[in-house]
């Protein structure tokens, strides 16, 4: 089975996050499980590490990534 890959945006380029996501999930519901752990560690007051925690802890793994350069 392929490995699924989901990217989580940030506004600054260092704090995006490439996670791979457990196989038992499908794409919408991988979505919306990150969305909720994300909104529930957010009302904590909870950090980037904190969430990254969470998922981790959800079976998504945080992948390394090099960030290339900008396509024209």
């Amino acid at each position: 089975m392929e490995t699924r890959l989901m990217l989580l945006p940030a506004a600054k380029l260092e704090q995006l996050r490439l996670l791979e996501m457990p196989k038992d999930y499908e794409e919408h519901e991988a979505f919306r499980h990150v969305t909720g752990i994300i909104a529930a560690v957010e009302e904590q007051q909870g950090t980037v590490d904190d969430i990254i925690e969470a998922l981790e802890a959800q079976g998504f793994q945080p992948v390394p990534f090099l960030l290339g350069p900008d396509l024209p």
